[in-house]
């Protein structure tokens, strides 16, 4: 039988388990766009739901420029100790890679994914003012008026601009493309004339199109949106079949600890499988992300295949990088 002394020894000897990462302070969640848009809405969401699981607040700080890149290289360039973190979407993760020769930063090796929380398609829309009333009737005035019909995007290098591109080219139109910092600053100059149109993730422009100040045409969507289902897919507008979707997630500085990712991973994972959070995505237009995406592994699968189809698209609309 052991003795006490042994038992002693033998529990001295034995490392301890390690402990669940558990953050002491407030965490930075750098938005890589200005605020009003679909990354700064879903992030803020998430943000504040992920607070009151890593019992610390989340502060989002918005970093707007260059489609996404100058957020991306403040948020790559952190320390890697779990406390600044990236609300991560197609521009500055697969879009900007596929526009843009030189980034400041690395999509793939700078950053570590931590997980998805919700993808959401795009609308073509136009303000109440203008006299289209349908896909087909707005791709007839971009023949007759080429270069003269600005459609606004949500920035140089973002999903929203690689989609105008792509219906120049499948439609043989000439859509002026029209940058804006973030989808939702495109909204009051729509609406006021200043800029014909937009191609938008849908939740941007859902409220004022539901108050008949905004309309619009057509998802990018290979079926209609269950928040609008008035809204025809890009096919039954007369357009050409494009189908392109935002989405949303958080990523971490490459380097990030191991246990530090297990924590944020498991409270990105519970946060997302909310049911509360997940209705609220769906009033936006968008989906929230299965239980495999909302993960790292998922999600930095999807990243992959995402960055590739970004770049085969940026081929077919004839877009080198620059």
């Amino acid at each position: 039988m052991p003795t006490r002394r042994a038992i002693l020894a033998s529990a001295l000897a034995t490392p301890a388990l390690a402990q669940p990462w558990q953050p002491d302070r407030p965490i930075r969640l750098i938005v890589p766009f200005a605020p009003g848009g679909n990354a700064d809405v879903v992030g803020r969401m998430v943000a504040e739901r992920m607070t009151a699981r890593l019992g610390q607040p989340m502060v989002v700080e918005n970093r707007a420029g260059a489609g996404g890149s100058v957020g991306a290289e403040a948020a790559a360039r952190a320390r890697p100790d779990g406390y600044t973190l990236m609300v991560g979407s197609n521009g500055p993760l697969t879009v900007n890679p596929a526009l843009q020769a030189r980034l400041p930063y690395d999509p793939a090796a700078d950053f570590v994914p931590i997980g998805m929380a919700m993808r959401v398609p795009l609308a073509l829309c136009v303000g109440a003012a203008q006299p289209q009333r349908s896909g087909a009737e707005l791709l007839a005035a971009a023949r007759a008026r080429p270069g003269a019909i600005g459609l606004g995007s949500s920035g140089n290098g973002s999903t929203t601009h690689l989609a105008i591109a792509a219906l120049n080219a499948a439609a043989g139109v000439e859509f002026l493309h029209v940058p804006y910092r973030s989808g939702g600053a495109i909204l009051p100059d729509m609406i006021a004339g200043t800029v014909h149109g937009a191609m938008t993730e849908i939740s941007i422009p859902l409220a004022l199109a539901r108050e008949g100040r905004i309309r619009m045409l057509a998802v990018t969507a290979p079926a209609r949106s269950a928040v609008a289902p008035d809204v025809p897919t890009m096919a039954e507008a007369g357009l050409p079949p494009i189908h392109m979707a935002s989405f949303v997630g958080l990523v971490a500085p490459a380097g990030t600890p191991a246990p530090v990712l297990a924590r944020l991973e498991e409270a990105m994972a519970a946060t997302i499988a909310d049911e509360a959070l997940r209705a609220r995505f769906l009033e936006m237009g968008g989906e929230g992300a299965d239980a495999a995406l909302s993960r790292g592994a998922g999600f930095a699968a999807f990243l992959r295949a995402e960055a590739q189809a970004m770049r085969d698209a940026a081929r077919v609309a004839g877009l080198q990088p620059g």
